[in-house]
């Protein structure tokens, strides 16, 4: 059985650095694009960054570009999002999600659907 599982959320203020970790279990994604989402108060879940199959740049949101950095360790099953200058609008549950299709096109990667494994969330909270 498949597991994802985050963590690293919590309360910070403006300005701060929070990292998040995924950890998978179950199977391995090296091969596989990996990602996290969002899903701010009232408000639809969304695409944050990504990661392909160990090779290229990684994919980011615009609201996040140079803000945070996602790398993963494969032989960790690990993936991680460095998110340093947080503003209040970052404030949201963070999911990590693995997808077993590979490649992604460059303009699917942001599709949620093709992600087929999905963690239960970390909680991000930054204060003004």
């Amino acid at each position: 059985q498949v597991h994802v599982a985050e963590s690293g959320g919590g309360l910070v203020q403006a300005g701060g650095s929070l990292r998040l970790s995924c950890v998978t279990s179950g199977r391995t994604f090296s091969s596989y694009p990996m990602a996290w989402f969002r899903r701010a108060p009232g408000k639809e879940r969304e695409f944050v960054a990504a990661t392909k199959n160990g090779g290229g740049s990684p994919y980011y949101s615009a609201s996040v570009q140079g803000r945070f950095t996602i790398t993963r360790d494969v032989a960790k099953y690990a993936l991680y999002l460095e998110m340093n200058s947080l503003k209040p609008e970052d404030t949201a549950v963070y999911y990590c999600a693995a997808s077993t299709r590979s490649p992604l096109r460059p303009g699917d990667i942001e599709t949620q659907y093709l992600y087929d494994y999905w963690g239960q969330g970390t909680q991000v909270t930054v204060s003004s």
